[in-house]
């Protein structure tokens, strides 16, 4: 199973419509929030499910705030962070998916890409397919791969 994680797009849809040429076909699109009015293109290009939730700037969406859903063994919680903090640390998060039972905590917001893999939970950000802010300030992406055995993979991803 292939699934491609995306965030912050905000309506410059170019990059993603570029990934997803490049890497499909695609079992699921993840896309943490801020697509700003682009769901049907993103939904449309993807080719497959979408799971999408609002982000701080899907000011009139009626895109879900948050969503819990199954990828294979694995319990995700999709959010796109700003409601726990993320832009300061990742501990609220954290806490708040260890208490839901989450194995992976899906979320944007920071436009900066983590995979933090811990015993017991793994958090995910692709960072902005759009408007990167880490150093080298590329584009970025996630890939998550589910092996014949049911375990999950995850390849950090940079658009030229």
């Amino acid at each position: 199973m292939k699934i491609l994680i995306v965030s912050d797009t905000h309506r410059r849809n170019e990059n993603f419509l570029q990934v997803v040429e490049k890497v499909g076909p695609l079992d699921l699109v993840v896309h943490c929030g801020d697509v700003e009015g682009s769901e049907y293109i993103i939904s449309k290009a993807a080719g497959c499910p979408v799971e999408m939730v609002q982000g701080n700037n899907d000011f009139f969406s009626d895109l879900p705030r948050e969503k819990e859903f199954m990828i294979g063994q694995y319990k995700v919680w999709l959010t796109h962070g700003h409601h726990y903090y993320i832009s300061m640390n990742s501990e609220i998060i954290k806490q708040e998916a260890r208490e839901r039972e989450i194995d992976i905590v899906m979320c944007g917001h920071t436009h900066k890409p983590v995979i933090d893999i811990e015993n017991d939970l793994t958090l995910i950000n692709p960072g902005s397919i759009s408007y990167p802010r880490q150093e080298n300030h590329k584009p970025s992406y996630i890939l998550m791969e589910i092996d014949a055995e049911g375990k999950a993979h995850y390849t950090l991803n940079y658009l030229s």
